[in-house]
């Protein structure tokens, strides 16, 4: 889709609110204005004498009061307008995008890094909303033009055609400028996006640039993006304010002329001193719509800059997903979170899964020919040396990567879509890394579930947090910070854990979550987690307590289930689960294999 389709799709969206707000700006314009000028004009032709109306000064005068009074009401609606068109518009694209993005599996990550996503919600969108505000000016313009040129063609044609001539000008430079335009706000767009992510990542690595002595490099780098960033920005804004300064300048071309063609025509009966004051009148006018049809043409190639970014951060989505309406609720109450109504098809009683198989694009790498067989009750163990395929396994189990093949069934029914279909009340997935919010700890526990409708506390208990919410300075109302940095990694897992346990999933999968827990704590969560009613768990895990409490452990090596069973019989048959059991997770060497 074309820049203007988007547009004309957006306006739709929001056409009431658009509408009322353009005829608002069309009738200031259009009429108020215009009768400004007019009344200014008889106003100077009866103080010498020239008056072709009956009206009196004072009468005159009266109308330009009314008249402004009457603008300043338009103005103060035009602002309430503008504000609520401006952040809907913003609001829409932002949650259209957005809604892409959270619909698309796990391995189908942001399009760009997590910087440049950053500036697109929020620069890309922006810039869209201004252009919808400014673009309602320029059609007023438009119309603005015509009443203006037929007014003055009336008094003296040459002294129009030179007030007008500008306007053809500053088209012409923006046709010659088009490709520049667009190249500099891009490349200005994506380096500020490469600050943001940057920073972000210092912020996310903290520690391991601490450890690698690395904080020197890291600021240069950073100082590299910074003066990147410098360089495109100062070349789209030179390019912009240049443009717009021969926009705004060039009209003192058409002023000049004016007055020159006024000089020798002024004590003529054809032109007096109120038209020479309706002359003058418009001359403003006349530069202010020259600098906006420049400014709008300029900014319409930057506004298809940032439609096509926005459009890629939703790939696979159609082109008209991007403009779609939906409500932005930045007025009024906001909707309440719809929690997944918990029904007897959705009761666990088995999973079950055959041949899975899939293999990363970029190493090769992966699971290949996988069975699993979970039970309503059971816990599962997978285990393996780093870089075995343990948490491939489960992210193609759960959806967040395409398996190439095999067949996952739930309750014997199969199931084509395991991202959408593995979800709370169903199943529950604690991720090895967990990914807080810098909000309270409570909300990224419930992450808008109604606290009435839970428990939130048995949550916290089968999380083994209730000591740790305890000793927090403002308990479960606590800040976490981002990436919940004022957690320690263990607090951290177990909120997550706790996320998991508020939603009273049927399958509760964890991948390594007892990592960063001390082996009483580790103990302690595996056991209240037995005591949840029909708890089932499927566990990535290397560590004795996991182990002990399986009722089947899968040993992977290579991506394959090479052994499989109880842990007696494994460590008497598989030298892998020895391996394993003695502490020993590196990756196998060549001459291991």
């Amino acid at each position: 889709m074309s820049a203007w389709r988007y547009l004309l799709r957006i306006f739709w969206a929001l056409k009431w609110p658009m509408l009322a707000e353009l005829l608002l700006v069309v009738f200031w314009m259009v009429v108020l204005e215009n009768a400004v000028g007019l009344a200014q004009r008889e106003i100077f032709d009866q103080l010498t004498g020239e008056a072709s109306v009956t009206f009196g000064i004072w009468e005159l005068c009266a109308v330009l009061v009314a008249i402004g009074v009457l603008t300043f009401t338009l103005f103060v609606g035009g602002v309430v307008l503008h504000d609520y068109t401006f952040f809907n518009v913003s609001a829409l694209l932002q949650r259209n995008a957005f809604s892409h993005l959270m619909a698309l599996p796990g391995h189908r990550s942001l399009p760009s890094s997590p910087g440049e996503a950053v500036s697109r919600f929020r620069d890309d969108a922006t810039a869209v909303a201004m252009y919808m505000s400014q673009f309602k000016f320029f059609l007023a313009h438009m119309l603005f033009l015509p009443t203006a040129l037929f007014i003055m063609s009336r008094i003296d044609l040459v002294m129009t055609f030179g007030v007008f001539l500008p306007v053809a000008v500053v088209v012409v430079v923006v046709n010659v400028a088009r490709v520049r335009i667009q190249r500099y706000r891009k490349e200005s767009r994506e380096a500020a996006g490469d600050v943001t992510g940057f920073i972000g990542e210092m912020f996310g690595a903290v520690e391991a640039i601490k450890v690698a002595h690395a904080e020197e490099r890291a600021l240069r780098r950073f100082d590299a993006l910074n003066a990147e960033r410098r360089r495109t920005t100062l070349k789209d804004v030179l390019l912009s304010e240049t443009l717009n300064a021969v926009f705004s300048n060039v009209q003192n071309i058409g002023t000049g002329f004016v007055l020159v063609v006024a000089s020798r025509s002024l004590g003529t009966d054809s032109f007096t001193v109120g038209d020479l004051s309706l002359f003058v009148f418009y001359l403003g006018w006349i530069q202010w719509t020259a600098s906006e049809v420049g400014r709008t043409l300029m900014q319409y190639r930057q506004t298809g800059v940032a439609l096509d970014r926005l459009r890629a951060m939703m790939p696979g989505a159609e082109p008209a997903q991007l403009v779609r309406k939906r409500p932005s609720y930045l007025f009024g109450r906001l909707p309440e979170v719809e929690s997944a109504p918990s029904a007897d098809a959705d009761r666990f009683e088995s999973l079950e899964v055959e041949g899975l198989t899939y293999l990363h694009p970029e190493s090769g790498r992966g699971v290949r020919g996988v069975n699993l067989d979970l039970r309503r009750g059971s816990f599962t163990v997978v285990t393996g040396r780093i870089g075995s395929g343990k948490t491939t396994l489960l992210r193609a189990v759960m959806g967040s990567l395409p398996r190439e093949s095999g067949e996952v069934r739930w309750n014997g029914a199969a199931v084509d879509d395991p991202g959408d279909f593995l979800v709370p009340p169903r199943c529950a997935y604690v991720p090895q890394v967990p990914r807080l919010f810098s909000e309270e700890l409570r909300a990224n526990i419930l992450l808008g579930l109604p606290e009435s409708e839970v428990d939130l506390d048995g949550a916290i208990w089968t999380a083994v947090m209730e000591r740790d919410v305890e000793e927090l300075e403002d308990g479960l109302d606590t800040v976490v910070g981002p990436r919940g940095v004022r957690l320690s990694g263990g607090q951290a897992q177990r909120a997550a854990a706790a996320r998991a346990f508020v939603r009273a999933p049927g399958l509760l999968v964890f991948d390594d979550v007892s990592s960063a827990l001390d082996v009483d704590t580790e103990r302690k969560l595996w056991e209240r987690v037995s005591q949840m009613p029909g708890a089932t768990s499927l566990v990535v895990s290397h560590r004795r307590e996991a182990y002990l409490r399986a009722d089947h452990i899968i040993v992977l090596e290579d991506g394959e289930a090479r052994a499989e069973g109880k842990l007696d019989d494994l460590l008497r048959m598989s030298e892998e689960m020895r391996r394993l059991w003695a502490g020993d997770l590196a990756p196998p060497t060549m001459s291991s294999r």
